[in-house]
């Protein structure tokens, strides 16, 4: 009596069904992408600006920052100026909306504040 050999591996249905699930992961990952790299720009000028004195310097020094690196997001305006001590803290919050497909969209809520210390 000859033993049936058993096949191994996965079926074709299965293979298209986590292919279509990584493409759809994929595209979500290709429109959220640039906006977290926009969102560490952001980090890092807001750091860069929380040296200034004024509250008009702070907001300038970010818009230049955003200039440079092409921040569209959030303007100098946007953020917060608070002062702990000596020490500036800047903060920013903000929102941006993806849209998936038909009626679904994505929103990423974005916020932070410097680092304190230089």
């Amino acid at each position: 009596m000859a033993g049936k050999s058993r096949q191994r591996g996965i079926s074709f249905i299965t293979l298209i069904f986590i292919l279509a699930v990584l493409g759809g992961v994929g595209a979500v990952v290709l429109q959220v992408l640039p906006s977290f790299l926009e969102y560490q720009a952001v980090i890092k000028a807001v750091n860069r600006a929380k040296d200034g004195v004024t509250v008009g310097e702070v907001r300038s020094s970010f818009d230049r920052a955003a200039q440079v690196d092409n921040i569209t997001s959030i303007t100098g305006k946007d953020l917060t100026v608070t002062k702990n001590g000596e020490q500036t803290v800047v903060g920013f919050s903000y929102e941006k909306e993806f849209h998936l497909f038909g009626p679904a969209w994505l929103l990423m809520k974005y916020e932070g504040q410097s680092r304190p210390g230089r």
